[in-house]
């Protein structure tokens, strides 16, 4: 639950817009904008989430870069079709609720990040260590939303969290909290050349198993 409201999917963020709205897409007649704000974590670095806005919901007269706004909604996912035919597995805030907070008093004292998620592995957890020892398990979750459509989630578990994880199969239902975070990587190619970009998951803080009645958790706090 964020903000009071129960439902499958619900993310909510606070940041500083770092560019004007840019057309991406229309659907039945309305427009849908896209642009970035960047959220501070607690060690003071920060993530670049991408927002997805409807033409209808505020003046886009309003959306500064630099302004500090509020934006309630799911973390949906679509596949963008590429130049070569092949699709991507794209990732966004779809804003139902804009807040700019322009007066200081207004704002949090961090940024605000938070997401909640309910739904069902979708592809075989994968747990690994790093050269530090470091326990880490990837998980794919499928989040069901309104006409039959879903919404693919990238997550990422820690410590505990992540032996738990590990363990979880295919169709497992979960219920999953944390953040949202942006991480840069460089993705290299045969012929030699490396290209920069940016993967977008939910680091989980949480993450509960829904099972004859009985809630299984794991448990870690991570920036």
């Amino acid at each position: 639950m964020v903000n009071g409201r129960c439902e499958s999917n619900a993310a909510k963020v606070s940041g500083i817009i770092m560019n004007e709205p840019v057309f991406g897409h229309e659907i039945y007649g309305e427009g849908f904008y896209y642009f970035d704000i960047q959220i501070k974590r607690l060690s003071d670095s920060y993530d670049i989430i991408p927002i997805t806005v409807s033409e209808r919901l505020t003046d886009f007269s309003e959306y500064k870069i630099g302004r500090y706004i509020e934006v309630e909604g799911q973390f949906r996912s679509y596949n963008a079709l590429r130049e070569d035919g092949t699709t991507k597995l794209m990732l966004t805030v779809f804003a139902r609720d804009i807040v700019f907070c322009d007066d200081i008093s207004e704002r949090t004292e961090n940024d605000i990040n938070n997401i909640e998620l309910d739904g069902f592995i979708c592809k075989k957890p994968i747990y690994r260590k790093t050269p530090f020892d470091r326990e880490i398990t990837d998980f794919l979750l499928a989040v069901n939303r309104s006409y039959n459509k879903s919404d693919y989630i990238p997550c990422i578990a820690w410590g505990r969290n992540a032996r738990f994880c590990g363990k979880l199969e295919v169709g497992d239902h979960v219920k999953v909290m944390g953040r949202l975070q942006s991480r840069k990587y460089q993705k290299k190619f045969p012929n030699g050349d490396v290209i920069d970009k940016v993967a977008y998951e939910v680091s989980v803080s949480r993450i509960e198993m829904e099972k004859a009645n009985v809630s299984e958790c794991g448990e870690l706090s991570e920036n």
